[in-house]
């Protein structure tokens, strides 16, 4: 799951690099991307990839001689799975608010008739209202999706 959800958000990451140097030259644009592919890779994916490796240490630690590392490294075993539930939660979350963030730009007339509306509310609310927005019309999106792949799949079997 965290596999499929990084790879979305990689590809809407992309999106949106795209989006920001649309008017730049081929050059530019392909030094942008590698950038921010490498920044990507090694910066959020190797810390992703620490947190996986979470509950391996912490059965390390619990192996050890001294006590006080076998307690850290119960915590991490009991914390863990916690940790790796919440991410796929707020992960998940970040997908459909990216995703249908990116679909309201790409529908002008909603796209500015929701900043409109959020500008009237002015700070929070209106950065919130965005927000739940672009998750609405992500899960909207998701769930469209989601019939047709269920359905095709009916239909193959």
């Amino acid at each position: 799951g965290a596999i499929r959800t990084d790879f979305i958000l990689s590809a809407e990451i992309v999106v949106i690099t795209l989006g920001t140097v649309a008017s730049a030259t081929l050059a530019q644009r392909v030094t942008v991307l590698v950038g921010i592919a490498l920044l990507m890779t090694v910066g959020v994916y190797g810390l992703v990839a620490g947190i996986v490796k979470l509950d391996d240490l912490g059965l390390r630690l619990q192996r050890s001689a001294s006590a006080l590392l076998r307690k850290v490294g119960m915590g991490l075993l009991h914390t863990a799975p916690k940790l790796m539930k919440t991410l796929s939660v707020v992960g998940t979350a970040a997908m459909f608010m990216v995703g249908g963030g990116i679909m309201l730009h790409g529908w002008p007339a909603l796209g500015h008739a929701v900043e409109a509306y959020a500008g009237t509310l002015g700070g929070f609310a209106g950065g919130l209202l965005n927000a739940a927005a672009g998750a609405g019309l992500g899960v909207i999106a998701g769930a469209i999706v989601l019939a047709v792949v269920s359905g095709v799949q009916r239909l193959r079997r």
